[in-house]
């Protein structure tokens, strides 16, 4: 099972998908972290759902969404 990490993107700074529902759906998948690991396919499906709340486009070049995914390192790995 391949595994990947969603974090938040402090440096997207519009709260219009966090107010619009992202908040929601990023409380959805963790405990208040602001990251978490989960099954690529899971991730994909949730960031699907993610881009189709108004807002997930408006960060600069350098943070365009407010979730960020990333590969897990081992790091991270060891963790779960």
């Amino acid at each position: 099972m391949a595994l990947v990490k969603l974090a938040i993107d402090y440096e997207f700074a519009s709260r219009v998908w966090w107010q619009a529902g992202g908040q929601e759906l990023w409380d959805a998948v963790n405990d208040g972290a602001q990251a978490v690991l989960l099954d690529e396919d899971l991730a994909h499906s949730w960031l699907a759902q993610a881009a189709a709340i108004s807002g997930w486009n408006e960060g600069p070049d350098y943070a365009p969404h407010p979730i960020t995914v990333s590969p897990v390192d081992e790091e991270d790995a060891a963790l779960v």
